[in-house]
């Protein structure tokens, strides 16, 4: 994928999440499209009180990756570069 038609998802992809943000916001959190892999892997970060909260991991599944997946068929996986790490 080139860098343009990179950049272009990445922006799409950020305008989608706007949907969630509201939500995220009214516990003082945010979430922000940081990478698209090349295996069209998703990476946010989360931000505010939603880096530290227990409930990230229920809002990543299903907030953020439902949203993202549904509108963009071609990524492949969701992930979060920093929070609360998933139980193993």
């Amino acid at each position: 994928m080139e860098v343009q038609e990179k950049q272009a998802l990445m922006q799409k992809i950020d305008e989608a999440l706007n949907d969630l943000r509201p939500h995220l916001a009214a516990d003082g959190g945010d979430v922000e499209v940081i990478d698209l892999t090349d295996d069209m892997t998703v990476k946010v970060k989360w931000l505010g009180n939603c880096e530290n909260c227990f409930m990230s991991i229920m809002t990543m599944k299903a907030g953020v990756e439902q949203t993202i997946k549904n509108k963009f068929p071609v990524v492949k996986n969701v992930e979060a570069i920093n929070g609360v790490e998933t139980p193993e």
